[in-house]
């Protein structure tokens, strides 16, 4: 080994290259732009979704539909989930948080409770909206419907 065997370890070089800093640079004229178009100018900067002038996705889809921002979506809880809930739980009062510690809900859905199954027991329900078909079987099982 002597002074002519002496390299840096691999990997601790790092070249940086050093653009528009002269002809004797090799990154020197055009600055590595290239030659004319929007892209070698100063101040260029390419809008979000263009496609070089081809018609960009964005407008090329088909647009369809509705989505009204007013809506209001509700969790639908059906009579059969009370009495399965009513059964678990035996208590006499069924809420937003018994729904929750159950899992059936998250915590900022809005529940509403709709009429399919059989309910047999005697339960006061508190929820956000009720159905016809659903309020009329809680009270005909002698329940009580309570709309927050």
């Amino acid at each position: 080994m002597n002074l002519s065997n002496l390299t840096p370890a691999a990997g601790s070089i790092k070249k940086e290259k050093r653009i528009a800093r002269g002809q004797g640079s090799g990154h020197g004229g055009t600055s590595t732009r290239g030659h004319k178009g929007a892209k070698s100018r100063s101040g260029y900067s390419k809008k979000i979704g263009f496609e070089g002038g081809q018609m960009p996705l964005q407008r090329r889809v088909p647009k369809f539909g509705f989505k009204n921002i007013n809506r209001v979506e509700y969790k639908a809880i059906n009579l059969d989930i009370l009495q399965t809930l009513f059964d678990k739980t035996q208590s006499e009062i069924i809420d937003l948080n018994t729904f929750r510690d159950n899992g059936v809900t998250s915590r900022n859905d809005l529940v509403k409770v709709l009429g399919r199954g059989e309910l047999n027991a005697k339960v006061t329900v508190i929820a956000h909206k009720f159905s016809a078909k659903a309020k009329a079987t809680i009270e005909a099982a002698g329940g009580i419907c309570t709309e927050i």
